[in-house]
């Protein structure tokens, strides 16, 4: 989450943060190391805050540790349980069920009002030729691609390639697009996909919640919302 975010959007994350880490270590049986791949927490040192952030680094560091103190020992729980607090960047408008995305029933969608086109990057189109699509999809030809469905949230379901139907997950991850919510246009030999959103879309939106937070909801608020009945507890370390 930028650290430029509002501080109730950045406690909310350190506490959803914090969920996912004590549910991956409890899985685990505590003999478990947080990387910082997209399979954990995807964090950073303090030497790549000092490039990123340059004359804001102070500001930004005090910033987040306030977060991180004010929320200590914090976490989210159902049924008395501490679960996978999945969080993503910026919804199409809706988030999705855990269920359709990781087969997992755990999270269901909500409606993200906050996540929408007066958002930097909201709405992207990527260009790609022939060949990048036949290399990208790993087919020799390209005859078809059509969209075949798509689910409540409007996230694509099914793509077809030529004579092969493949998920809108595995499609945006061959071709890296940004959500599972897009288009496809052809054009002059040239297909342009448009994206709404950022994310596999489970969980907290992370602009969503910076949305809320502007609208003065607390962070405990925010966490309500987006993982619907919880309660947020404190753990003994």
């Amino acid at each position: 989450m930028p650290a430029s975010f509002e501080i109730e959007a950045l406690k909310a994350q350190a506490v959803a943060s914090r969920t996912f880490a004590i549910y991956k270590i409890n899985l685990n049986n505590t003999n478990y190391d947080l990387t910082s791949t997209t399979n954990d927490q995807v964090y950073i040192t303090t030497e790549e805050m000092k490039e990123k952030w340059q004359g804001s680094y102070n500001d930004y560091y005090e910033k987040i540790k306030n977060a991180v103190i004010s929320t200590k020992r914090e976490v989210m729980k159902k049924d008395n349980q501490i679960f996978k607090a999945y969080y993503f960047a910026m919804s199409n408008g809706y988030t999705e069920d855990s269920a359709s995305v990781f087969g997992e029933n755990i999270l269901s969608s909500v409606a993200s009002p906050w996540d929408n086109d007066t958002l930097n990057k909201f709405i992207v189109t990527t260009e790609f030729s022939i060949e990048d699509l036949k290399k990208y999809l790993k087919v020799d030809n390209l005859e078809k691609i059509e969209i075949l469905s798509r689910d409540k949230t409007n996230r694509v379901e099914q793509v077809l390639i030529n004579d092969q139907i493949i998920s809108g997950i595995d499609f945006r991850k061959l071709l890296n697009l940004r959500s599972t919510d897009f288009n496809i246009e052809s054009k002059d030999n040239m297909f342009y996909i448009t994206t709404k959103g950022y994310g596999h879309g489970v969980g907290m939106s992370q602009y969503g919640a910076n949305g809320m937070a502007k609208e003065n909801y607390s962070y405990k608020e925010i966490l309500e919302y987006y993982y619907q009945n919880i309660e947020i507890d404190t753990i003994k370390v």
